[in-house]
């Protein structure tokens, strides 16, 4: 076989006869959706939509004239051309990756203005010393932070980043999840009550996250064996800031029901303690903090920057 010939048969294993080979930019982004367990992984790391991902996939394919991913539910895999052409993506893609890497080492750090928003719990428990952190790495960047309750229209409103608790971000993000957590009922150490159930509750004095010290049912689930309980508090206490009603229960004012990572600091000192252990109280919007930024062409590289960041120091 003359060297011609095998180059054909290499070639007529991945696309049918009349088809193209894709350009280096779509073979590095086959290589990067092929590394990632889902199109919505990908999507993360691309920094684009999930529907933008599968799109391209989809035009890849059609150019080449072969399936190159099999898509399951919950995961997508690798068809026998996915296979074989995934090994010349790979070397399209470290040579993409080196020649980035050394781009970035001849820059300085970021610089600009960064726009944040993000709940106040979130943001003074956790996101604040990890912007400290951020900036420490990057001087010349300025950060504006913003607190607020309510979901950020981030296009409209000029924000670049937004740290949202929810489990169902919208479609026209791009969404890293960066936190888990779980709201349980705190208590002063001197002051916790002799509680078996939640239902406990509905005797013991509750420092109640709302606008008004209205009764309010709250729906508990056990970690372990998934029972439910409901119970009827009426607070002793209501407050809309959360910080403030900590700060009560540390005094041994009653028990406060809040994000576990709001309290982490309490639990190690000792200030407070879980007094329904195994318990806890699912939240409406959910229980995932996302960081929420615009899709890649529009959001800037300190928002991406800062997602990374943050991502990371959380995973460990």
């Amino acid at each position: 076989m003359t060297k011609a010939s095998g180059t054909q048969t290499r070639r007529s294993s991945l696309v049918r006869p009349g088809a193209a080979l894709p350009d280096a930019g779509a073979l590095e982004f086959f290589a990067r959706v092929a590394g990632a367990d889902s199109f919505a992984a990908a999507a993360r790391e691309l920094g684009q939509t999930r529907a933008a991902v599968s799109r391209r996939v989809s035009q890849i394919e059609a150019q080449i004239g072969v399936p190159l991913f099999v898509r399951h539910t919950r995961a997508v895999g690798l068809t026998e051309a996915g296979r074989r052409l995934l090994t010349r993506a790979r070397v399209v893609l470290e040579s993409a990756e080196a020649a980035r890497r050394a781009l970035r080492s001849r820059t300085s750090g970021l610089s600009g203005t960064l726009r944040v928003t993000t709940v106040p719990v979130f943001g003074h428990t956790v996101l604040g010393p990890l912007l400290a952190a951020f900036q420490a790495r990057h001087p010349a960047l300025q950060i504006e932070l913003r607190f607020t309750l309510r979901r950020v229209d981030l296009l409209r409103e000029d924000v670049d980043l937004a740290f949202r608790m929810t489990d169902r971000p919208p479609d026209d993000c791009i969404a890293q999840p960066v936190l888990r957590f779980a709201v349980g009922a705190y208590a002063a150490p001197g002051s916790k009550p002799k509680l078996r159930r939640p239902e406990d509750l509905a005797r013991a004095r509750c420092l109640v996250y709302a606008a008004s010290a209205e009764p309010r049912t709250l729906h508990w689930v056990h970690d372990a064996s998934g029972e439910r309980a409901s119970v009827e508090v009426r607070p002793c206490m209501s407050a809309d800031d959360l910080g403030t009603l900590q700060a009560g229960a540390r005094a041994g004012a009653g028990i406060v029901f809040t994000p576990d990572f709001a309290v982490r600091d309490d639990l190690t000192r000792g200030t407070l303690v879980d007094t329904l252990p195994g318990w806890r109280l699912p939240m409406m919007e959910g229980n995932t903090v996302h960081a929420l930024t615009l899709p890649l062409a529009v959001a800037p590289e300190a928002a991406r920057a800062l997602v990374r960041f943050v991502a990371d120091a959380l995973r460990h």
